[in-house]
């Protein structure tokens, strides 16, 4: 969206009505909240995206489980769940559409949703928005330093991996990320936060940011993800592979998610 949409005019909008994904937001809303204005600035804190134009309101969606932003015409690495689905229909258009953008220079960015569990609303001002300022900061873009780091979790008691999935306190990292990242940081996932050491918690926002650039800099292909992650043995076949290497690879709920740790590893 930023590389298509910023700085250009937007020509045209399509709404696909859907009471799920819009809530009482008309589509007619939508659309004249977009169509004919330039767009200042596309903005991103985990899955809550915005677009702010030269004129309120802006338009806030989150992608939910499913949810997909992509350019149309252009290379896409395609989400896992989506399977081996056509991406558009016989007519030719995005499959499961629930909101398509045109710029003044003939780019099309269509949102689709096959699950409905993403949403997309209006707000005066994303400054203001009381469900954005709820958020935490972006675990890849604003990822905080030092003892600010740290002060996100060392007062806390509650597992280290329930901290990481919470949105209030990071946003952007989900059940594997979590898992991958412990994994990496050598920390068991139901330690207490409270428990780490400042050189864990260094290690910790070190491997953060590894995996998630890491991951963004391969498109989401998990083929293209490092041999000796963990993500390639948590999934397939049963429950998983039993070891990655020669440790034994446990799987047990922690903070109310399936989590996949190696014992011998992490502690």
């Amino acid at each position: 969206m930023r590389r298509v949409l910023v700085g250009h005019k937007i020509k045209s909008v399509e709404v696909v009505p859907d009471s799920i994904i819009f809530g009482d937001a008309p589509a007619g809303a939508i659309a004249s909240a977009l169509e004919g204005r330039k767009v200042r600035n596309v903005g991103r804190r985990g899955k809550t995206w915005w677009i702010e134009t030269d004129e309120a309101p802006a338009l806030v969606g989150h992608l939910g489980m499913s949810g997909w932003i992509r350019e149309l015409g252009a290379p896409t690495v395609r989400l896992k769940e989506h399977g081996n689905a056509p991406l558009d229909d016989p007519e030719g258009r995005p499959r499961f559409l629930k909101l398509l953008i045109v710029t003044d220079e003939d780019k099309s960015i269509a949102f689709t949703d096959a699950r409905r569990l993403g949403r997309v609303r209006l707000t005066e001002s994303v400054v203001g928005d009381k469900k954005l300022k709820e958020l935490g900061p972006d675990a890849l873009d604003e990822l905080p330093k030092g003892d600010k780091f740290a002060a996100l979790f060392n007062k806390r008691s509650a597992p280290i991996k329930a901290l990481l999935m919470d949105q209030k306190i990071l946003s952007g990292i989900g059940n594997w990320v979590a898992d991958e990242t412990l994994y990496h940081a050598r920390i068991a996932p139901n330690r207490a936060a409270s428990s780490l050491s400042s050189d864990e918690f260094s290690k910790l926002r070190k491997q953060i940011l590894y995996v998630l650039e890491t991951a963004v800099e391969a498109g989401a292909d998990d083929k293209k993800y490092p041999k000796d992650w963990m993500f390639h043995h948590r999934w397939g076949g049963g429950r998983g592979a039993l070891k990655i290497g020669k440790h034994e690879i446990v799987r047990e709920e922690v903070g109310g998610r399936t989590t996949a740790w190696a014992p011998a590893l992490q502690k």
